[in-house]
């Protein structure tokens, strides 16, 4: 049995902005590699030193590093392919082998000229670490960029003229390998306009730190172990707002009483968020800022319990019949100022508060605005967990009789039937809705094979999830309730083993 590799990331320089995976993977290893210069010092042995001990060290030595050469390259591959071959041999001796890197492995690492030379040969991990470009931000106190912004992380080797290119059409950046390359790339912000912005930052996070303005550094005084930052500028306009916004609000805070303050009038607004099916992972990104910013979250109880408290917000939970009345009371709040979440399970155009909610606008509250965010159906999330059974054109039908009469349910079971597309089959059953299961059943069977599959799922992504496939003749009414959704498939639908599709060419008309 062989070894394990790791490309272990120690971070910038202070041991503290180790990881305890990377303090726990360097304790445990029979061998521990880390490159050096001729001089024999290792940057990234130093800042994990604490935590060797009885572990075998390989210091893996450059055989040039900034020295003229006549096949750098050359040398640096063989060097390299040299390097490769002792660690394998601890390898296959069956050790467990960690090679530090400072900052991260895979950013301008040289662990990943091992990696590439390894990872195909013996099981292979990559720890991440703290990078300089994070350091050096932190100690600028400066973000590197905020919201649409777009960061790029330049090396100082490129010629000034591509530099300068890059570094004008960019919102923020990161210059990297400094050293020999630091009049260059001087130059080339002068060039690009951005002189006056751009920050030094040498030996982030060490005791040495040194840190000011770029063009005030000496060029004879910069190591290899420096970065210049182009840093945000959409935080610098943001910042100098927010600290005026805020310097007002004091001010006027101090001459409101509690209930004036909350009567202030300012832009509201109504999202509509798709919580996804259940778990917290199939929220989006969108949705869970929405949520963040919200001053009110209004929706079903069962929904807003599933909200992170946050007690800067209020919460108004409702039952499930009203919601009409939901909408309006999330609009009147959004009325008078306020940043409300309308909640709801699965995507809120499906059969959720969206309709209402957009409805109940455009009747009465045309001067507020609304947003609709989507999320993950409830039928999407039940077919991803047992194949594809959506693959080809499909319907979602709701079974309920509460919004609309059971003979126009009928109609369109048949006509969707007849049609033959799988069909999604949305809140089949409640407590006080027991035979709608079984009416269904009927009318599919006079245009399905008994033997056409049906997907159970109950409470996806829940703590009592089950997905199960019948065929439509065994389907048991009497076991569906709220929590389940029915997909029932079409003529060309395929059960095989665990997997259900529908495939996507439909055979030709005779």
């Amino acid at each position: 049995m062989t070894g394990r590799l790791f490309g272990v990331g120690v971070g910038p320089g202070d041991p503290g902005l180790m990881t305890v995976k990377a303090v726990d993977l360097i304790r445990a290893a029979d061998v521990v590699a880390y490159h050096c210069a001729r001089h024999g010092r290792s940057n990234a042995r130093r800042i994990a030193a604490q935590y060797l001990g009885a572990q075998i060290e390989e210091a893996l030595t450059y055989p040039v590093t900034t020295e003229d050469t006549d096949d750098y390259q050359g040398r640096i591959d063989a060097f390299y392919t040299e390097a490769a071959a002792r660690l394998a041999a601890h390898l296959d001796a069956g050790r467990d082998v960690v090679v530090l890197s400072e900052g991260d492995p895979f950013f301008y690492g040289s662990y990943m000229h091992l990696h590439k030379r390894l990872a195909h040969r013996y099981p292979a991990e990559v720890v991440p670490g703290v990078t300089s470009v994070s350091a050096a931000a932190a100690t600028l106190g400066t973000p590197l960029v905020e919201r649409d912004e777009v960061l790029t992380v330049l090396p100082g080797t490129l010629p000034p003229d591509e530099l300068a290119r890059r570094l004008a059409d960019t919102d923020a950046a990161a210059v990297m390998k400094l050293g020999r390359t630091f009049t260059g790339v001087r130059t080339a912000l002068r060039t690009a306009g951005r002189a006056d912005e751009a920050r030094y930052v040498e030996r982030a996070s060490q005791v040495e730190e040194r840190q000011g303005l770029l063009e005030d550094v000496d060029p004879a005084s910069v190591p290899y172990f420096s970065v210049g930052i182009v840093p945000s500028r959409v935080h610098v306009a943001t910042t100098e707002q927010a600290r005026a916004d805020g310097a007002r609000g004091a001010s006027n805070a101090s001459l409101l009483a509690p209930s004036d303050r909350d009567a202030t009038p300012s832009t509201g607004l109504v999202t509509v968020v798709g919580l996804g099916p259940g778990s917290r992972d199939r929220l989006t990104p969108e949705a869970f800022s929405a949520l963040a910013g919200a001053d009110d979250v209004v929706g079903y109880a069962t929904y807003t319990a599933r909200v992170p408290h946050n007690p800067r917000q209020r919460v108004h939970a409702s039952d499930n019949k009203v919601e009409s009345e939901r909408a309006a009371y999330a609009l009147d709040l959004a009325r008078s100022g306020r940043r409300v979440a309308v909640v709801s399970s699965g995507d809120p155009g499906v059969f959720a508060m969206a309709s209402a909610v957009v409805e109940v606008a455009a009747e009465d509250y045309p001067d507020v605005e609304v947003r609709v965010l989507p999320g993950v159906t409830a039928a999407h999330a039940v077919a991803a967990r047992i194949g594809a059974p959506l693959g080809h054109d499909y319907a979602t039908i709701s079974l309920s009789d509460r919004l609309k009469s059971w003979e126009v349910v009928e109609r369109r079971l048949a006509a969707v039937a007849d049609a033959d597309m799988v069909i999604a089959l949305y809140n089949p059953a409640s407590r006080s809705r027991t035979w709608q299961v079984e009416a269904a059943k009927e009318i599919l069977l006079k245009y399905r094979d008994e033997s056409t599959p049906v997907i159970i799922g109950r409470d996806v992504d829940g703590p009592e999830e089950s997905v199960r496939v019948v065929e439509l003749g065994a389907l048991e009414p009497s076991e569906i309730d709220m929590r389940t959704l029915l997909i029932v498939g079409s003529s060309q639908t395929r059960w095989v083993a665990d997997r259900v599709f529908s495939p996507r060419r439909w055979p030709s008309a005779p």
